[in-house]
């Protein structure tokens, strides 16, 4: 005897998929900066220096000096000198005595004979430093006030763009199961 099998046909599923890719951008803006520099500042202040130059002694040394002092100068030598024309008078007088002696006298002292006077002398001391200088440097300050950069960074965000890709499924074949019944030959 047969035994009647029953038949089972199958169809899978099929799906279908399209899919295309996405498209992004993705893009960094530099930061923005900001920057301000302050200049440094310098005030200078300063006083002049002094030159003093003194040139008293100097004209003294010549004779043009201050007239108080080359007064005073004379005065004091006045006796001295005194002194000294009386002592030459006197000895020119010894001179004019002693003609008998021999010699020439009046011819001697004639030729000895100056204009000027040299024991009445009321100049200064000269000499190579009679120029006194004197020097006061002036003075300097200075004020600096620092200058500086002032930075202000800013980060931009990045820029992001995305585009989507396209995906589609769909079944392109349903899946479906099929039973195919025995052919049962029943014969009463």
């Amino acid at each position: 005897m047969q035994i009647p099998q029953i038949g089972i046909r199958q169809q899978h599923a099929s799906l279908f998929i399209d899919a295309d890719i996405g498209k992004q951008h993705i893009e960094q803006p530099k930061a923005t900066v900001d920057m301000e520099q302050v200049e440094a500042v310098q005030q200078f202040q300063t006083t002049q220096g002094r030159l003093d130059i003194n040139q008293d002694r100097m004209w003294d040394a010549l004779a043009m000096g201050n007239s108080l002092e080359t007064m005073s100068r004379i005065y004091s030598a006045a006796s001295s000198i005194a002194l000294q024309g009386l002592a030459r008078i006197v000895e020119k007088g010894d001179q004019m005595a002693a003609i008998h002696l021999g010699g020439n006298p009046i011819a001697e002292m004639a030729r000895d004979w100056k204009r000027t006077f040299p024991e009445f002398d009321f100049v200064g001391e000269a000499s190579f430093d009679n120029i006194d200088i004197t020097y006061t440097p002036g003075e300097l300050s200075i004020e600096t006030t620092r200058g500086g950069v002032n930075i202000n960074v800013q980060v931009n965000k990045p820029i992001h763009e995305y585009e989507r890709g396209k995906l589609e499924i769909y079944m392109s074949q349903y899946p479906k199961v099929e039973f195919i019944p025995p052919q049962i030959d029943q014969l009463l």
